[in-house]
């Protein structure tokens, strides 16, 4: 992982850790919701893919290379779990496993940074995939 990327993820940790956002437990449902909703993305993959893909040709946008959905989770102003549609050259959508995303508020400021990685155990270590686009996100709060 670059040194940028992680002088950035080390901002943003710091900056959320002083900025007021309220940790919460988890309860039994919040683990039930947890894991339909991984196991859904990982089950239903292909149907969300062609889901998004002819919403979003419904609208005149249409991307022409490899589209592929994985498992997104958020952190930032609250924890969310979904979705996120990811584009680009087929052999770096294949190595896409996940997306990772931070977001920031200070008030009328708003940032997020989403990271394509190429696993989903964040254990094993932050692995970026460059060149790859995150084209649509759908997700739910825990």
């Amino acid at each position: 992982m670059s040194r940028k990327l992680v002088a950035v993820l080390v901002l943003m940790a710091f900056v959320i850790s002083f900025s007021g956002v309220t940790v919460y437990a988890l309860d039994l449902g919040d683990v039930i919701k947890v894991f339909g909703i991984a196991y859904a993305v990982r089950v239903f993959s292909g149907q969300i893919n062609s889901f998004i893909n002819n919403l979003l040709n419904q609208k005149g946008i249409k991307w022409e290379g490899t589209t592929k959905v994985v498992p997104i989770i958020s952190i930032g102003s609250g924890t969310y779990l979904g979705a996120a549609q990811v584009a680009g050259d087929p052999s770096l959508v294949n190595q896409t496993k996940a997306v990772g995303q931070g977001e920031l508020n200070i008030g009328d400021l708003r940032g997020k940074l989403l990271v394509p990685m190429q696993t989903t155990n964040p254990l094993k270590g932050l692995k970026r995939v460059e060149g790859i686009g995150v084209t649509a996100v759908i997700d739910f709060r825990i």
